[in-house]
């Protein structure tokens, strides 16, 4: 039946038209934006994901971050307490050439020991990261002895967070005390360069006790040593013996020191490789999510551009049965 006050097939196809522009807008604002779900009215469930996600990623990126900043830290500490035992080895080699040298020779390795000297306390006080802490010139009784650095942020099954640590240990690496002299290089060694100078005479046929009041006055430390009033007798022999002795067991507790930094370090840059590929897994899991497939997002496109097209024709043919019944009463 034709009718003049309902028009059926108009009002269909304008149905039709106006769902087809409703998926055309839908299809390009994907295109425009690269997402398939924008916001919460796309898909809430996927949103509601993806933006915790989201959250999720922003907090690796700051553990990134603080792991970068352990790691330079750790980075320097490390390279400091290696050219430190290269350095004391350097000490080592000039004390066993002194042992067979006159007074004047002493005199003349005593001055490149002292360069030596000032060249240790540099590698300990320039070993400062960018954001002001050495961790190899302390003060145990006011600084932190274990410090932190950021591990990895987890959330777990019930939805709350955690922040993991990796906590460095530095009570048998620091070099320097600040405060009190009880880092690696400037505690007091006499007991020990004692004992070493008795062993070294005992194992020579010696008498001990060694006098070793002539190289330390009292008190003697890596970076105070002077063998500049040693002589050429048995008992000072002994002496320059000990003293190899005891910065051997310095060159063996930086060894530690530098494992200790080293397996740390190792640990950091497990760490900040994970939590790179965790953060990437994440954004890729968004991705499949919320994402819009552009290559079928385009081939709808031009679907739609066609139904549209055709949406137009139709609507304008079926407007055009109401002229047709007119024609019949002329």
């Amino acid at each position: 039946m034709s009718s003049l006050l309902t028009n059926s097939s108009a009002m269909t196809a304008l149905q039709t038209l106006s769902m087809t522009n409703k998926n055309m807008a839908t299809t390009q604002n994907r295109i425009s934006t690269g997402l398939r779900v924008n916001d919460a009215a796309d898909n809430a469930a996927y949103w509601s994901i993806a933006t915790t996600m989201r959250s999720d990623v922003g907090a690796l990126s700051a553990v990134q971050d603080s792991l970068g900043l352990g790691a330079a830290t750790l980075d320097v500490t490390f390279t400091a307490i290696n050219s430190t035992v290269d350095t004391l080895n350097e000490i080592k080699e000039k004390l066993v050439a002194a042992k067979g040298q006159t007074d004047s020779g002493r005199e003349k390795i005593q001055e490149d020991i002292s360069n030596l000297q000032k060249q240790l306390e540099t590698y300990a006080n320039s070993a400062v990261t960018s954001s002001g802490d050495n961790w190899l010139v302390r003060d145990p009784a006011t600084q932190d002895m274990q410090p932190d650095v950021v591990g990895s942020f987890t959330r777990n099954s019930d939805g709350s967070t955690r922040i993991e640590q990796i906590t460095v240990d530095l009570a048998n690496v620091f070099l320097i005390d600040s405060a009190a002299d009880t880092g690696l290089l400037d505690s007091d060694m006499v007991a020990d360069l004692q004992v070493a100078a008795d062993a070294a005479a005992t194992a020579d046929g010696g008498t001990p006790p060694v006098d070793i009041s002539r190289l330390t006055g009292g008190t003697a430390s890596i970076l105070t040593i002077d063998i500049s009033n040693l002589d050429e007798s048995a008992n000072d022999k002994y002496v320059v013996d000990g003293l190899v002795a005891v910065v051997d067991q310095k060159i063996a507790a930086l060894t530690d020191a530098a494992t200790t930094i080293g397996s740390s370090k190792k640990r950091v840059d497990s760490q900040m490789d994970f939590v790179k590929a965790l953060s990437d897994s994440y954004t890729r899991g968004i991705g499949q999510l919320v994402d819009a497939d552009m290559n079928a997002e385009s081939t709808r496109l031009q679907a739609l551009q066609t139904q549209q097209q055709l949406g137009i024709q139709a609507l304008s043919i079926a407007n055009q049965g109401a002229q047709n019944i007119l024609s019949l009463f002329r």
